[in-house]
């Protein structure tokens, strides 16, 4: 019942409820309903996260700065002076550039299907051919680099498969790749090659997941764009630090803000293409195991 005071306004409603149990009779006398209480108590506890998170995104923030400054005034310069000037006058005296550049096509090409990161190589080729020629040489190189794990998987096909079968929801994502019409396949495929997930292992188990040859190369391609394009830019600034430290030449303020404009602008654009494909993958991962709980009859 709601009375009415005449001059302010309602009294709050009051329930009385008695119920009968084994352990007795009981009176329960309250003024606000459970959704009421359960509501209260959930804004108090998002208030608590979002602080908790900003202090911890705070607190991230700082320690990175921290670590940039360590690096940029100490641990770079003498990395720098030590090992990348002496390494990068040591191949331009011993390799021409031909030669070099077959090299980095050979390890960027072989090094996936022995299980050896190839961005060494792709930090090289940026270094020494920039952009336009850079590119095309790692994205020529990665093409073969991407086929010959798939044709390998041949020889380990059924064990792939049985991986699969025995982590269903780990290996949801990668089924999610040999679903589908091909621009979903290719899709997939794109996605993950733009995720953290180890594109190596990936290369492996892809042909036990059923995806084609078509829509696995040619995703593989889109997808690695990015990490391309980071690789080359990191070759071009060690390449523009080198050659810095090297004359003894100070750096001038344009120079740095290009640097740091570019740096934080490939920076940016990595992250945001990763955190959307995660959360691509994982809405596709939501779905395959909705699928595979609730199949069609």
């Amino acid at each position: 019942m709601t009375y009415s005071n005449g001059v302010d306004g309602t009294v709050p409603e009051l329930k009385l409820r008695v119920e009968d149990s084994e352990n007795g009779d009981y009176v329960k006398l309250r003024g606000r309903s459970d959704e009421e209480e359960e509501g209260s108590s959930g804004c108090s506890i998002g208030s608590v996260t979002s602080v908790w998170f900003w202090v911890k995104l705070i607190s991230l923030v700082v320690c990175l700065v921290s670590l940039a400054f360590v690096v940029i005034k100490w641990i770079g310069p003498f990395l720098i002076e030590k090992e990348l000037i002496p390494f990068i006058n040591w191949v331009r005296n011993t390799f021409s550039i031909p030669v070099l550049g077959l090299l980095l096509f050979a390890s960027v090409a072989l090094f996936p299907s022995i299980l050896l990161p190839s961005s060494p190589s792709m930090w090289m080729a940026g270094l020494t051919f920039g952009y336009g020629k850079g590119f095309l040489l790692i994205l020529s190189a990665a093409s073969i680099g991407v086929t010959l794990p798939f044709l390998i998987g041949h020889l380990f096909l059924h064990k792939m498969q049985e991986w699969l079968k025995k982590y269903p929801k780990k290996a949801a994502i990668l089924r999610a790749a040999g679903e589908g019409t091909w621009f979903h396949q290719f899709q997939a495929v794109t996605l993950i090659r733009v995720s953290p997930f180890p594109y190596i292992i990936y290369n492996y188990c892809a042909l036990a997941t059923g995806v084609h040859y078509g829509p696995y190369i040619l995703g593989s391609l889109v997808g690695m764009v990015p990490e391309i394009f980071v690789s080359i830019y990191t070759g071009i600034m060690l390449r523009t630090l080198a050659v810095a430290s090297d004359t003894r030449h100070t750096l001038s303020v344009v120079e740095i803000v290009v640097n740091v404009l570019g740096f934080c602008v490939t920076a940016s654009a990595t992250i945001v293409c990763t955190i959307y494909a995660k959360k691509k993958l994982s809405a596709m991962q939501s779905e395959d195991v909705e699928t595979l709980q609730n199949p069609i009859l």
